[in-house]
């Protein structure tokens, strides 16, 4: 039986993942900070779930707790990085900023270099964070978020380097979604929403075929081309 992490599979995106990897056989060690959430997703499927309340801002016990956890279900084929915040911040509150980056940038980092280092003992495994299609460019309303994500992105992209360049065999798979109905989903002018059933299917799928970068949904790669291309000085004023 592979076994699988989770972090942040107390809603949205990782709870949903953590189902559709329940039917394909998988043990999934689900975490998060609202444990009463995961011990009621733990009661549909006992088998399926070992749960573990682990707060991603709290650097002292993420290893700690990881390393328990991870002995807990037996080994470990394949962590997901699902959690993460993000908030519209148009007074520019350093608060919110402090929050966004601690989470996205600071835990995210730690956690994924306790993965990798995990897998490179054990000479395999797959690595996946859940970026956002953000990370592409600069944001006026939550300039951390975009950064944070960014950052995430670029961090994803080294690791694929070096687990190449060290012949590791670690699979590292970025996703980057767009509009999901979830409650990360804020602002005005959505579009393109997706409900968190259909994109974490096309999530599930990338990581079944162990796809380096993925958007979600699909449709969105046509969005992450055209960021990409539109000149600094027309972005500016968007």
């Amino acid at each position: 039986m592979k076994k699988a992490i989770i972090i942040g599979a107390s809603s949205g995106i990782g709870r949903a993942i953590a189902c559709l990897l329940a039917i394909d056989g998988y043990h999934i060690g689900i975490t998060g900070r609202r444990i009463e959430l995961l011990e009621a997703l733990k009661r549909d499927n006992p088998g399926a779930f070992t749960t573990a309340m682990i707060d991603v801002n709290d650097l002292d016990s993420i290893t700690g707790k990881l390393n328990a956890l991870v002995h807990e279900i037996g080994g470990l084929d394949l962590l997901i990085i699902s959690s993460g915040t993000g908030d519209l911040n148009e007074e520019l509150a350093f608060d919110i900023e402090k929050r966004t980056i601690e989470t996205n940038v600071t835990g995210f980092t730690c956690i994924a270099d306790w993965g990798f280092n995990f897998f490179q003992r054990q000479q395999a495994g797959h690595l996946v964070g859940i970026s956002s299609i953000g990370g592409l460019r600069g944001s006026g309303a939550a300039p951390a978020y975009n950064a944070s994500k960014a950052f995430q992105i670029n961090y994803l992209e080294g690791l694929r380097q070096r687990a190449h360049k060290n012949g590791s065999g670690i699979t590292i798979t970025d996703v980057r979604p767009g509009f999901v109905d979830t409650a990360m989903a804020k602002g005005e002018g959505q579009f393109w929403v997706a409900s968190v059933e259909k994109a974490s299917r096309q999530i599930h799928r990338a990581i079944q075929q162990k796809r380096p970068v993925v958007y979600i949904t699909r449709r969105w790669r046509l969005i992450a081309i055209l960021l990409k291309w539109i000149p600094a000085g027309l972005y500016k004023r968007m």
